[in-house]
């Protein structure tokens, strides 16, 4: 069974030249590294050639509130996609109101990983109020992103962000697939209008229980 306190595993392979017990070890200590208050620690091992390692002493820095914007930066812009989902991941939780760390995010927007791309969303959702660069970004995604969760991590961003201009693409995810239409709905939430009272009513009859459910919980 794999040990919590090295955190998930990396997409990118585990160098060569270490034994696997070796990278255990140095996950072990990049994760004690945020418990202890080591923020040495967990900085040197930003460098690491592994990338499970990189990913959790990101973390232990976050969680110290040690992490700058150039350190989050580069590991958003890291070659393993573990990495750079994990950075997405942390720059929802980590005190910057940074515009260079909300630039990051929109970048990674775009990434080929839909894993990471999806996590920027959220972490777009949860930062200080968006601006409409961010609002016109997860409104293109919430429409016109291939895959679904993304779509529906941008549609849950923008409910979150709850701005006015990122109204209509809520409204055309209320009639994308039923995962997806679930979640415009609670998206809704923010806005009222006729438009919005219209999408509740038709969701009210939709097909799928949840999408129903979800309407009754806001026009209750």
């Amino acid at each position: 069974m794999p040990d919590p306190a090295i955190g998930p595993a990396s997409t990118g392979h585990l160098p060569a030249e270490r034994t696997l017990a070796d990278h255990l070890r140095r996950r072990r200590r990049a994760a004690l590294a945020g418990h202890r208050g080591d923020r040495d620690e967990a900085r040197a091992l930003l460098l690491d050639d592994d990338p499970g390692v990189r990913a959790i002493a990101l973390g232990a820095l976050v969680r110290l509130e040690a992490i700058s914007p150039s350190e989050l930066l580069a590991a958003a812009a890291d070659p393993d996609a573990g990495v750079r989902r994990r950075a997405a991941d942390e720059a929802a939780r980590a005190l910057l109101d940074d515009a260079s760390v909300t630039a990051a995010l929109l970048e990674l927007l775009e990434d080929d990983d839909a894993t990471v791309a999806e996590t920027a969303a959220f972490a777009l959702g949860e930062r200080p109020a968006g601006d409409g660069p961010v609002v016109a970004r997860l409104a293109t995604m919430a429409t016109d992103h291939p895959d679904a969760l993304c779509r529906e991590a941008a549609v849950a961003a923008l409910g979150a962000v709850g701005d006015a201009s990122g109204l209509p693409a809520i409204l055309a995810a209320t009639r994308d697939k039923a995962t997806v239409r679930r979640r415009a709905v609670i998206a809704l939430a923010p806005f009222d209008g006729a438009e919005v009272d219209a999408a509740l009513a038709r969701a009210l009859e939709d097909r799928d229980w949840q999408v129903r459910q979800a309407a009754e919980d806001l026009t209750a």
